[in-house]
């Protein structure tokens, strides 16, 4: 099954930015989407319009990071939210002697997410904002399915 398309909204008022282009590239951002379209308690939200510039460590020069949610609740907190697999999360743990590419790359990734997180969460705080990564676990806790293409918030 296919996780990339256009999310068209049944609350196109709540989404910050052009309702009409809204993208998600994998079945937990389409969860989300549907997830924050539905709740009460999401009064706004918008996907991939946050830029935050980084540092990355693994080549010194500054990027720009595109957190993947802004979510604003009822309460007026605002939460800027990242989606990741619980693994890459993790630092991750040489399990031979000898590590290949894998491990590399897995390090890579690591390091560079590490410097994306730490300049969102910076970012967030000057403007009285929250930064948080959501996993598979996050997404159960908060009940939001991923069912792909018919994702819907239980």
């Amino acid at each position: 099954m296919k996780y990339q398309g256009q999310f068209k909204p049944k609350h196109p008022d709540k989404y910050i930015g052009n309702p009409t282009n809204i993208m998600y590239r994998s079945g937990w951002e389409l969860s989300v989407m549907f997830w924050c379209d539905k709740k009460d308690n999401v009064v706004a939200w918008c996907s991939e319009d946050i830029q935050v510039p980084y540092l990355c460590p693994t080549d010194n020069k500054i990027h720009r990071y595109f957190v993947d949610f802004l979510i604003k609740f009822k309460s007026g907190k605002i939460v800027l939210v990242e989606l990741k697999p619980a693994y890459q999360c993790q630092k991750p743990v040489m399990k031979t002697k000898k590590p290949g590419r894998r491990f590399a790359n897995q390090v890579f990734a690591y390091t560079k997410n590490q410097a994306k997180w730490k300049a969102a969460k910076q970012f967030a705080e000057s403007k009285g904002w929250e930064f948080t990564v959501w996993t598979e676990h996050t997404l159960n806790e908060l009940n939001i399915a991923r069912v792909g293409k018919y994702a819907k918030a239980i």
